[in-house]
């Protein structure tokens, strides 16, 4: 482990401590296949030691004026920003996102929700009346107590801070345990955090695996709410351990999203769809991986999403430019290969990319850009979440059918939606089972909750939803009105 950062520590109670048992593991850069870090994985002592810090700092912080958690936050901001490169280099190294891509959008996603949260809690009431027939009736909102925040590998900082901020906000006390995968982005968060002065046992860090602290935290009587981005697996597996606890449960899961492509979409349609599924290769809940393309232009927008796919570059994360980087692991790298593989033995037609490492390349965990046309939406292919760049191509011939194959996924995150027929467009939206639906190529706008239904869990994160997210609401009647 020589030459290896060492971050063996975890951050609990306002300062840097050591593991009670050392259990380490290597940390490894997705471009080289080589260790860059060495971290500890925390055991039930240490995730006892953190909730019981957050436990005795619920009751102060809780308590604070909304302004002074404010200050706090956007302290926080300003220091975020200020090590942005430092934070960019640690997802490059960590997660494989590209040199430019990591500070442009994987950083700059923290600041974008830092920034939302700050303005919603500016307008944010904590004591609301009901309404003017009831006069005398309230709706406070009260922070949930110590919540468990469980984030993944594949947007560190965005989902970081749609946890951290708004629990803090909100006069919760919490404790991070970051994808052991990926944690040196969460350990420089709790630099930031730290540097911030923020009250001994608000915030904690311990790094740990999803069996270990995941577990734990999930089970702790003294946890009031786990917060938890990643996997329906996993989700479903943290759901059940906690039901002895009865904590409130958030889950933010994948997603299987389809991109329904008419025949009046704008000319740039198919390429963004393609764009986007291989955007951070691939490794996005959110990316619209099933291509729905009406049948009179399917022929056309095959050609052209395996135009992209083969102009698409493929590079290591350390330099500069508009390639994709590397898949996180080796496990995921090899799931990738199966599932393409998948598709090449039920009979989808591959028009660009397959198996196998990119041209030139002979080590990282590089996948190349897939296109697979005439996928049925039974396959493999069409109903996994292969969280990798490969997208799979859908003929449809009528509105009706494409509402169809889009809804006939067990998930349920972002849909999107291309025409010009605008009656068309907010039509078919609100027929989507999804939590989100994207159009014409328009993002969400800023406050706008991210999150779904159905097996992609029921998470409202961001804006003012995401606030409420880690409050509980009491209804109050009797309130003095003079």
């Amino acid at each position: 482990m020589t030459g290896l950062l060492d971050k063996r520590k975890f951050y609990i109670d306002g300062a840097w401590v050591n593991p009670a048992r050392a259990s380490d593991l290597q940390v490894i850069d997705p471009s080289t296949e080589e260790a860059v870090a060495v971290i500890s994985l925390g055991d039930k002592a240490d995730t006892d030691r953190a909730v019981a810090a957050a436990k005795a700092a619920f009751a102060a912080w809780s308590r604070t004026e909304p302004s002074e958690r404010l200050a706090h936050v956007e302290k926080i901001l300003e220091i975020y920003n200020r090590r942005a490169a430092d934070m960019a280099w640690a997802i490059s190294h960590e997660m494989g996102a590209p040199q430019d891509m990591s500070l442009d959008d994987q950083v700059a996603a923290g600041t974008w929700h830092i920034t939302n949260f700050i303005n919603a809690f500016k307008e944010f009431r904590f004591i609301r009346p009901l309404g003017d027939h009831a006069p005398n009736s309230m709706i406070a909102w009260e922070p949930v107590g110590v919540v468990g925040l469980i984030t993944p590998w594949n947007w560190p900082m965005n989902q970081v801070t749609l946890k951290v901020i708004p629990a803090i906000l909100a006069g919760d006390t919490c404790v991070l345990k970051p994808s052991e995968i990926a944690p040196l982005s969460s350990m420089l968060f709790a630099e930031i955090v730290d540097e911030a002065g923020l009250p001994k046992g608000v915030f904690n860090l311990v790094n740990g695996d999803g069996p270990g602290v995941g577990t734990q935290l999930s089970t702790h009587p003294d946890v009031d709410m786990i917060s938890f981005t990643g996997s329906t697996r996993a989700g479903i597996a943290i759901t059940k351990a906690a039901a002895d606890t009865l904590k409130k449960v958030v889950l933010e899961l994948g997603g299987k999203g389809a991109n329904i492509v008419f025949a009046d979409a704008d000319d740039k349609a198919v390429v963004r769809g393609a764009r986007h599924c291989f955007y951070n290769s691939g490794q996005s809940c959110n990316a619209p991986t099933r291509m729905l393309v009406e049948r009179s232009v399917y022929d056309r927008a095959v050609e052209t999403a395996a135009r992209v796919a083969n102009e698409t570059q493929v590079a290591t994360a350390h330099q500069p430019g508009r390639h994709i980087g590397p898949v996180v692991s080796r496990q995921q790298w090899d799931r990738i290969q199966a599932l393409i593989q998948a598709g090449i033995d039920e009979g989808a037609r591959l028009v660009a990319g397959g198996p196998g490492l990119p041209e030139g390349v002979n080590r990282g965990y590089f996948v190349r850009p897939t296109v697979f046309a005439d996928v049925s939406n039974d396959m493999t292919i069409a109903q996994q979440e292969i969280f990798g760049p490969v997208l799979s191509i859908i003929p449809f011939e009528t509105e009706e059918e494409a509402i169809a194959i889009a809804n006939d996924t067990p998930y349920g995150l972002t849909n999107y939606v291309q025409s010009q027929d605008g009656p068309r467009r907010n039509r078919v939206a609100r027929r989507l089972r999804s939590g989100m639906v994207e159009m014409n190529g328009q993002s969400r706008g800023a406050g706008s909750a991210f999150g779904g239904v159905k097996m992609s869990g029921r998470a409202r994160e961001g804006g003012v939803m995401g606030l409420e997210e880690f409050m509980d609401s009491k209804a109050i009647s009797g309130w003095a009105t003079d």
